[in-house]
């Protein structure tokens, strides 16, 4: 009789955990590579266009943008919003600037960060036609992009705190504007960690948008800064 075939014993799965294990292994550092180098290019890049108010004071922006954050249910700035625009005002009136955009998140109507931060800025006594508003500034690349191809801005200064000044830099100098930030450091933040980690993804996102020059959400037809800022309220 012929003998049977010995049956080949089964595959063990250890070598295949063991592949997917590298495999994984292979791709977190990678992906952490990748955040490491982008963080360290934006960082490094954008330090240097880091001044202080007094350094900015003749840079003869064709206006300071003002990046927008959360407004409180009563509709006014929040703390650090707050801080952003007394840092634009104090930029406007030492003649930086002669006009501000502020530039937010109204995608809503029950929230409007433009309409409060336009009113806190009249409310410190600058003109309600210098200040301009974006109601499209969905995000920091957003806002850096819609400056130079709604409002024709070329020479801009940014206000916002320093650790998101470097994202905003970036993205304008990539998308071609002359951008210097001066920080909005006016006050410290219990939650001041969270925002730091947030910002490593949020500068590997912003660094490969402007690298590819993402259109924003929205374009809409050109504002001319020449004419008065309520027209786009």
């Amino acid at each position: 009789m012929a003998k049977k075939a010995k049956s080949l014993p089964a595959k063990k799965p250890i070598g295949m955990v063991r592949a997917l294990v590298a495999a994984c292994i292979a791709v977190v550092v990678l992906a952490a590579a990748v955040v490491g180098v982008t963080n360290a290019v934006v960082i490094g890049t954008a330090s240097g266009s880091i001044l202080s108010a007094e350094e900015a004071a003749d840079y003869n922006a064709d206006a300071i943008v003002v990046l927008g954050a959360s407004v409180l249910p009563d509709g006014t700035p929040s703390q650090i919003l707050k801080d952003r625009v007394e840092n634009a005002v104090e930029l406007y009136q030492a003649g930086a600037a002669p006009k501000i955009i502020m530039s937010g998140d109204n995608s809503t109507l029950e929230y409007n960060e433009v309409r409060s931060m336009k009113d806190y800025a009249v409310s410190l006594g600058v003109p309600s036609g210098d200040v301009f508003c974006d109601h499209a500034g969905f995000s920091t690349y957003e806002s850096m992009h819609r400056a130079k191809s709604v409002f024709g801005a070329e020479r801009i200064i940014v206000s916002t705190q320093r650790y998101h000044l470097y994202r905003a830099l970036w993205s304008a100098h990539a998308l071609g504007l002359e951008a210097i930030g001066v920080p909005a450091d006016r006050h410290s933040f219990a939650n001041q960690l969270l925002f730091d980690a947030r910002e490593v993804p949020a500068r590997t996102k912003d660094f490969f948008l402007a690298l590819l020059k993402t259109d924003p959400t929205f374009i809409g037809d050109p504002v001319s800064l020449d004419q008065s800022g309520d027209v786009t309220d």
